[in-house]
């Protein structure tokens, strides 16, 4: 089978990315600031510096998380429908934003702080919209700022049939409390590894620093079976060198570092390669989405990820600005070829605005509208000898055509594209009539979706959970 798909990095050069990654962590090491995890480190192998919470990881080690870590499994999903294999077919599933602080109100046109109530509609749209899976996608403003992740795993759970991934663990109870929620819903913890409904962003902080909070939840999860996105957010200029290949290198560093200790917590436990790396603006000193070397890093960690047979996450899509109308929107049309081509499993960005600072519903829309359109350049094709239709061009012979032949109208439907005229029109509207019509699409949806309800018991015992965490990081 055929499908589009771009090679930056030649043989010799990944090598080299290899080779420096490796003398990264056996030289420099990471700084973990977790005692715990340190130990863990300093038993499977690793040099460790407790007074400098420094561990220096030799490359065996590195051999051993790569031999253990698998190849291929499943994000489930409450509904087994929506399960997803990793790594991708062919096209790279899709997922939303995360994580944003803000929404842009579809009732009122405010942009305010994200509520719960946010979260649950959001999530019901994009149950009834072509994302693959969810993030959690907005911050809880109205709930305990330690207790916000659990609140927004749960939202997100209760208003999907969908895979969801966590977007915000802050601590090692932070984590359990996520997977007894989940767990709530799968049916017990057995079940839970079995098949996870749940996996989890877990970031360094570039370069080459593991928080306390963050990497003892990932310890959790590891062992619970949910499988870990180990994003690399360097910013070159800034947390890594300003080159494209010592971006690559340096997330490449970061991504090996997070597998070892994955492997290190539980052999076997499920790992995403993952980055959202990219160059510093210069001027405005913030993450530059949009320049081409954040595409040619995307690249480039992406055919890393596949030389270790890794599932990954390297690519993202969206405008996240302003809305605007139009197809010929040059920055839309590259985000989306790059994610598609760049060797990812995963791509993320749907509904985000403001620099991912900010949700909007109407952008969801114009997102999911735009993938569904663009999905198709990732197709897959086959060639073989009916494709190829050499007894159809026989028959036909020199001067013919192929408007009757049975050979067309065998396989028009299958092999070419037929635009939705309804899609195709809403993303050829000005910028008023796109973002007027979007939002008529996003209350319609609202209004009418309805998502399969848990079990009045499970929301019953999931509430007193977070309530009973609530309580617990108060008093701490």
């Amino acid at each position: 089978m055929a499908h589009a798909r771009m090679t930056f990095l030649n043989q010799d050069e990944m090598d080299l990315i290899h080779a420096r990654s490796i003398q990264v962590l056996e030289d420099i090491g990471i700084k973990v600031h977790s005692e715990s995890v340190l130990k863990l480190l300093r038993e499977k192998g690793a040099d460790v510096d407790f007074d400098a919470m420094i561990a220096k990881i030799p490359e065996k080690m590195v051999e051993k998380a790569l031999a253990l870590a698998p190849r291929s499994f499943k994000l489930c999903a409450r509904d087994s429908k929506h399960d997803l294999i990793l790594p991708a077919h062919s096209c790279p599933y899709a997922t939303t934003s995360g994580l944003a602080v803000f929404i842009t109100d579809y009732e009122t046109g405010e942009y305010r702080k994200s509520i719960r109530r946010d979260i649950a509609e959001f999530s019901r749209l994009c149950d009834a919209l072509s994302p693959d899976f969810l993030w959690t996608a907005m911050t809880a403003s109205d709930v305990p700022a330690l207790a916000h992740g659990p609140h927004e795993i749960w939202e997100t759970l209760k208003n999907t049939v969908k895979h969801v991934q966590g977007v915000t663990v802050q601590s090692a109870a932070d984590a359990k409390v996520q997977i007894e929620l989940a767990a709530l819903i799968a049916g017990g913890r057995k079940a839970l590894k079995k098949r996870p409904l749940i996996s989890v962003i877990s970031c360094p902080i570039a370069p080459l620093v593991f928080e306390k909070g963050s990497i003892e939840a990932q310890v959790e999860f590891a062992k619970a079976g949910i499988p870990i996105c180990s994003m690399s957010m360097s910013m070159g200029g800034l947390s890594a060198p300003v080159t494209v290949a010592g971006m690559i290198m340096t997330a490449n560093a970061e991504n090996m570092a997070s597998l070892v200790i994955t492997q290190a917590a539980a052999p076997g436990a499920p790992h995403i390669y993952t980055s959202e790396s990219a160059p510093m603006d210069m001027l405005s000193g913030s993450i530059n989405y949009g320049a081409p070397e954040k595409a040619l890093v995307s690249f480039g960690l992406g055919q890393m990820a596949r030389s270790y047979g890794l599932p990954c996450l390297v690519s993202d899509m969206g405008f996240g600005g302003d809305i605007k109308g139009g197809l010929e929107n040059v920055q839309i049309l590259i985000n989306q070829i790059v994610g598609m081509t760049a060797h990812t499993d995963i791509i993320t960005g749907m509904g985000y605005t403001d620099d991912a600072k900010g949700i909007s519903f109407e952008q969801l829309v114009i997102d999911s509208y735009m993938w569904d359109l663009f999905r198709n350049f990732k197709k897959e094709i086959d060639v073989t000898e009916e494709k190829i239709g050499f007894d159809a061009l026989k028959n036909i012979g020199p001067g013919g055509d192929f408007l009757t032949s049975d050979h067309t109208l065998k396989y028009l439907r299958s092999d070419l594209t037929i635009w939705n005229q309804a899609k195709t029109n809403l993303l050829n509207m000005d910028n008023a009539g796109m973002a007027k019509e979007a939002n008529r699409i996003a209350r319609q949806i609202i209004k009418d979706h309805q998502v399969p309800s848990l079990d009045g018991t499970v929301i019953q015992r999931g509430d007193e959970i977070i309530r009973a965490y609530e309580k617990a990081v108060a008093i701490s």
